[in-house]
């Protein structure tokens, strides 16, 4: 198998992408609504059907210095929830700067008319797509089993 599910989780939104193995590529899949500090579990639950990844990854928010911040337990704690859920591995990577790397590409894309502010809400899942890039063409500056910690 070569599909993996990536996430970049926020407490309104969480981005996801898919990446290929093979072509070591991803691209933006969807944006789902957070509830409570939840997803929308069926709608997970069609992606990950629809996709039959292998791995998942979520990319951990650590704080420019590398330490942890509120936003890493929320990581960990939905990597934790998507082992548990999908018994499949879950791996943690370091998602510093993926989101300003996302909005950069989100304002190039408007720049040259490929792009509407209304689709400003993909953004999320543009993020989830370089913390897959990151992954997939790049050695991870760091990564860890969910279940680590």
């Amino acid at each position: 198998m070569s599909c993996v599910l990536g996430f970049d989780v926020g407490s309104r939104l969480t981005g996801v992408a898919v990446g290929n193995r093979i072509t070591a590529s991803a691209r933006a899949l969807a944006t789902l609504a957070m509830r409570d500090g939840e997803p929308d579990w069926s709608q997970l639950d069609a992606l990950h059907q629809a996709w039959l990844p292998d791995t998942l990854v979520v990319g951990l928010p650590l704080a420019l210095d590398g330490g942890e911040q509120p936003a890493s337990r929320r990581a960990r704690r939905f990597a934790g929830q998507l082992q548990q859920r999908y018994g499949v591995p879950v791996l943690l990577l370091d998602e510093r700067h993926s989101s300003q790397e996302a909005a950069r590409r989100f304002a190039a894309g408007r720049a040259a008319g490929l792009r509407r502010r209304r689709d400003a809400a993909s953004i999320d899942a543009e993020a989830a797509a370089v913390i897959l890039e990151h992954l997939l063409g790049e050695t991870p500056v760091t990564i860890a089993d969910a279940g680590e910690r």
